[in-house]
């Protein structure tokens, strides 16, 4: 009998039959391919649905044991080779024997708005293709798989339907597959261990000696040779947290692996009675190159729609921060968290066009134990040193606004009484810190934190927190989140180089907004630097430092210096001053991971452009074609003669021009395109 081939080619084309092997499916409207192998008995019936523009595609069937197996290519090469998808519950594993019963396709073109991120809008356009599975014997339990496929990436996810079989079912583990047909050039951070603050480097990675020790976080970064992918999930809700390993039979490429939970390691999640089993989306994002991604809206796109009617009140902006440089204020030796000190950071936000001003940790009454609750603390009560209305009523006269840090257990015990009270005197946001944690009982909580901040009109600063997954299209009160090793680790290492900066822009960036901090504004060369915990010093020129507020996106962003830093040093502080938090559109220009990156972000008519470089001096040329035809003004500055000096440019330029940027070693430049 020959082999056939159905091509379904697109909404009202219907079917029609085709020769195998299979027709390109590029091209807008194809949908779905199903390839009925009838040669040999051994035969499985494969399922492949490609992306709008035809250029990524997902295949699913299932294997000699009932395995459900999908593969991952762009453009026709292979990215990911037969992976497994497995979900191991109370007792046994549900992901063998089972057989394709059945299956419906489905497409979505839909706009929606990104109040605070990397563009305006997202626009989730896909083809989506449901599998239903279900065991050939014993309990004969059902298993979907949603496959999505997106022009820049594919993401699949696993529902186990309401049925007496798995009514009260756990989750153990899950040991979905990302097998890899060659060795890759990847990089990965190896965090080691659950119940951390994902803070490290994204370092090289040799995939053929990847072990089932190994505990990676996400994203996971590679590069094929003819495409780039990063792994990473989207949509986690009411389960645990997803890391990659190893694979444990020692072959190529990474298994998933849930963050247990704390009650008993060898449980994962614990589900709903009445209710379907669903995974988050495990994501695949696709481009010719990695840079390319910090385009990509995939992870929104993925994530539930927005929980908050009316956005009106979130508003992304630039805060004065007193932790980072001590705080140390020159007029008042030796204070730290007092009424004098918050009301000197209030007046250098003010005087600089800054919005809020942040109060970190020692304003409340039994504060400063840092990541350790003292017993008694009360985050409804501030401290003696301060005194927090006095404060609120001198800022709301100056008119910035404030943000106050929190350690989560103390929020945790008040949280209702706590977000009444900071809505009452009109604070804007909360810093919450040390969660430290994502298995499902902290994912459950940081739910429970943003929707009660949101009732509140309160914004959330996620610290000591795992890597975002989407969070800010569900919760768009959610501005920004740690998950990375950020400045503050210049306070005690020597770990933040140029090339571990412009090696988040490839990785950590990929995945949504980081709390990094940036604005430290006493810039030395590496062999200059040295470790204080006050007023400490930046190992990457000036011009490099005022890039990150481009490329590292955080709509709520930092200047994380002493305002006698900035009066000293102004040099650059000027950009700083006008740089957005939050952007409408998102530009790859130029780059090489892990060496330089140059992004353009648009906010309103003005353009903005950062490059970040590494520690080897280069020249790039950018072009300009992301302007328009009518001449423009370009305000450039670059690394001057020393690390804490810039030099300041102007000239006309249009979208027929390049822009030639002189990198110094750790070093950048930043630009302001305007027709004023």
């Amino acid at each position: 009998m020959p082999r056939l081939a159905l091509l379904l080619a697109g909404a009202g084309r219907g079917w029609r039959r085709a020769p195998t092997p299979i027709p390109s499916l590029a091209g807008r409207g194809a949908l779905l391919a199903v390839v009925l192998a009838l040669a040999t008995p051994a035969a499985a019936q494969r399922l492949e649905l490609a992306s709008p523009d035809g250029t990524n595609r997902i295949t699913l069937q299932v294997s000699a044991t009932g395995t459900p197996v999908y593969t991952v290519a762009r453009r026709g090469a292979p990215v990911l080779a037969p992976s497994p998808i497995l979900l191991d519950l109370d007792n046994d594993t549900l992901g063998y024997n089972l057989a394709i019963t059945g299956s419906e396709q489905a497409s979505g073109d839909t706009r929606y708005p990104i109040v605070a991120g990397k563009a305006a809008e997202g626009r989730d356009q896909y083809n989506q293709l449901t599998v239903h599975l279900q065991e050939k014997g014993g309990a004969k339990r059902k298993l979907d798989v949603v496959l999505r496929a997106y022009d820049d990436g594919v993401a699949f996810r696993s529902v186990i339907p309401v049925q007496p079989a798995t009514a009260a079912a756990i989750i153990r583990y899950e040991r979905t597959g990302f097998y890899f047909p060659e060795a890759y050039k990847c990089w990965g951070f190896n965090v080691g261990k659950f119940g951390s603050s994902h803070e490290g480097e994204f370092d090289p990675v040799d995939t053929s000696r990847m072990r089932d020790h190994n505990l990676f976080d996400l994203p996971f970064a590679c590069e094929t040779g003819s495409a780039a992918f990063a792994l990473a999930e989207a949509d986690l809700i009411d389960f645990a947290g997803m890391y990659l390993t190893g694979r444990g039979d020692g072959g190529l490429g990474l298994q998933l692996k849930l963050s247990p939970s704390l009650d008993d390691f060898r449980i994962a999640v614990h589900t709903r009675i009445g209710s379907p089993i669903v995974t988050p989306w495990r994501v695949v994002m696709l481009a010719d190159q990695l840079g390319k991604l910090s385009e990509s809206t995939l992870l929104t796109n993925l994530s539930s729609p927005s929980r908050i009617e009316d956005t009106g009140w979130i508003k992304p902006g630039i805060a004065s921060w007193d932790w980072w440089n001590g705080p140390v204020i020159a007029s008042l030796p030796g204070q730290r968290t007092s009424t004098a000190v918050a009301k000197a950071f209030i007046d250098f936000a003010a005087a600089n066009g800054l919005p809020y001003a942040m109060i970190d940790e020692g304003w409340y009454a039994g504060a400063g134990g840092g990541g350790v609750r003292r017993p008694g603390v009360d985050v409804t009560r501030w401290s003696d040193a301060i005194n927090l209305q006095e404060v609120v009523d001198y800022a709301r006269a100056k008119k910035v606004r404030l943000w106050l840090w929190t350690h989560w257990q103390a929020l945790d015990e008040q949280m209702e009484d706590a977000l009444a009270l900071y809505e009452k005197l009109g604070i804007a946001g909360i810093k919450v810190d040390f969660m430290d944690r994502d298995d499902q009982w902290m994912v459950n909580w940081y739910t429970k934190l943003l929707g009660a901040a949101a009732r509140h009109h309160l914004m959330v600063d996620l610290h000591g927190a795992y890597p975002p997954r989407g969070t800010t299209r569900t919760w768009p009160n959610f501005m920004t989140q740690e998950g990375v090793m950020g400045a503050e680790y210049n306070k005690w290492s020597r770990r933040i180089t140029a090339r571990h900066n412009v090696m988040l822009a490839f990785t950590r960036g990929l995945l949504g907004p980081m709390d990094y901090t940036p604005g430290g504004f006493r810039n030395v060369t590496p062999a200059e630097f040295r470790i204080r915990n006050d007023l400490p010093f930046v190992q990457t020129t000036r011009a490099h430092g005022l890039a990150m507020y481009v490329v590292f996106l955080s709509p709520l962003g930092s200047v994380a210096d002493s305002p006698d830093t900035y009066a000293a040093s102004p040099a650059g502080f000027d950009f700083v001053k006008q740089v957005p938090a939050a952007w409408d559109e998102t530009r790859f220009l130029a780059g090489e991971t892990g060496e330089y990156i140059v992004l353009a972000r648009r906010k309103g008519t003005r353009w903005y452009l950062g490059a970040m470089n590494g520690e080897t001096a280069r020249t790039v040329r950018v072009p300009l074609g992301f302007l328009g035809r009518k001449p423009v003004t370009a305000r450039i500055w670059t690394d001057g003669d020393k690390a804490d000096s810039v030099t300041l440019a102007s000239r006309k330029v249009t979208s027929a021009d390049t822009l030639e940027l002189p990198l110094a070693a750790s070093g950048g430049a930043v630009a302001i395109f305007s027709d004023k």
